[in-house]
C-alpha cells in the first residue's frame, strides 16, 4: 500500500502513511480511518461526525509493537505484546492495552508497527479515545485477515475494546463502528436501530461550539448556549458524558449569523475570546482507506 505517494489520496491518510514509514522505515500494509462520535442529548443516542482519526499499520513477526503518533513525535515506543507490560508514555496506554488484549485473543500476536493521529484536540470536547481504539482494532484485524484467516466481526472488536478499556464510552464505540451518514444510532437492551438525523435535509445546521482560552470551562459554555438559544438555536447540549469546553448546537440555517453574532458579542463584552463554531457532517462508520 503506497498511500503516502498517491496524489489522489486524502492528505490526512497520506500524512499518516508517510509518518509511519518515516518512524519505522517501512510503508503501511493498511490504513484505517474512524470518525469521532457524539451523544445527541441522551447517553444511548449517538452519531458520528465527519472528523476522522487515522491509524496506519504494518505487521511484524517478533511479538513487538512500535507505536508512534504525530501528536507525540518525541515519545515513540517499542513494547512487548506478551509477558509483563513495559513502561510506556501516557498517550500510548489505551492503545497498548487494546493491542495486548487483541494479542491474547489471537489477533496481531506477531506484532505491529503502528502510527496514529487525531484531527481534533481535547479542547473540541469530542473523545478521540474510542475512534482511535476502533481504527487500531480494525487495522490489526485487517492484518490478521491478510494471512487467509477469518476477519473478526466488528461486534467482536467492540467487545475486545470494552475488555481493554472498561471505562470507555460504549455508545460512542458503537457509533464509530456502525454509524451511517445522515443517521443516528439508538441503543437499547435488544441492540440498536438507526434513526434519520440529517440536519441540512431539514434546513438546519449542527455546529460544535468550542470556547477558547486556557481557563474556559462549563460556565462559559452555559453562557454561550444560553445566548445561542436566545438568538434562535433549536437546542444545545454537551457532546460527551461530562461537561467540558464545548457544546453541540442545532439551529435553523437562516439563524446561523444571528446566533454567531449574539454569542460573539456576549464574549467580547466580557473581554473573553470568541468561541469557534465548527460545522458537523453526520458521517458514516470507520473504513479502510485505499
Amino acid at each position: 500500500m503506497d498511500i503516502a505517494r498517491r496524489h489522489t489520496a486524502d492528505p490526512l491518510f497520506r500524512l499518516v502513511a508517510f509518518a509511519l514509514e518515516s518512524a519505522h522505515d517501512r510503508p503501511p500494509a493498511t490504513v484505517w480511518s474512524a470518525p469521532h462520535a457524539f451523544h445527541l442529548g441522551s447517553p444511548r443516542l449517538v452519531a458520528a461526525a465527519g472528523w476522522p482519526v487515522a491509524a496506519a499499520a504494518a505487521p511484524r513477526d517478533d511479538g513487538l509493537v512500535r507505536l508512534s503518533s504525530l501528536a507525540h513525535p518525541a515519545q515513540s515506543c517499542e513494547l512487548p505484546l506478551t509477558g509483563p507490560p513495559s513502561a510506556h508514555p501516557d498517550w500510548a496506554a489505551r492503545t497498548y492495552a487494546l493491542l495486548r488484549t487483541m494479542a491474547r485473543a489471537g489477533y496481531g500476536r506477531g506484532g505491529v508497527d503502528l502510527h496514529i493521529h487525531s484531527t481534533l484536540t481535547a479542547a473540541a470536547g469530542l473523545s478521540s479515545a474510542e475512534p482511535l481504539e476502533c481504527a487500531v482494532a480494525l487495522a490489526v484485524a485487517d492484518l490478521h485477515a491478510a494471512g487467509s484467516r477469518p476477519r473478526p466481526p466488528r461486534g467482536r472488536l467492540a467487545a475486545l475494546a470494552r475488555q481493554a478499556a472498561p471505562d470507555g464510552d460504549e455508545a460512542l464505540r458503537e457509533a464509530v463502528l456502525f454509524a451511517r451518514p445522515g443517521r443516528a444510532l439508538l441503543l437499547d437492551d435488544d441492540g440498536s436501530r438507526r434513526i434519520r438525523f440529517d440536519p441540512p435535509e431539514n434546513g438546519a445546521r449542527l455546529m460544535l461550539l468550542v470556547t477558547r482560552g486556557e481557563d474556559a470551562g462549563p460556565g462559559d459554555v452555559r453562557r454561550a448556549t444560553d445566548h445561542a438559544r436566545s438568538a434562535g438555536a433549536l437546542s444545545a447540549w454537551r457532546p460527551g458524558r461530562e461537561p467540558g469546553r464545548s457544546a453541540l448546537v442545532l439551529l435553523p440555517q437562516d439563524r446561523l449569523t444571528a446566533v454567531r453574532t449574539s454569542v460573539a458579542e456576549e464574549f467580547r463584552s466580557r473581554g473573553r475570546p470568541v468561541p469557534r463554531f465548527l460545522n458537523i457532517t453526520v458521517a458514516g462508520a470507520a473504513r479502510r482507506e485505499e
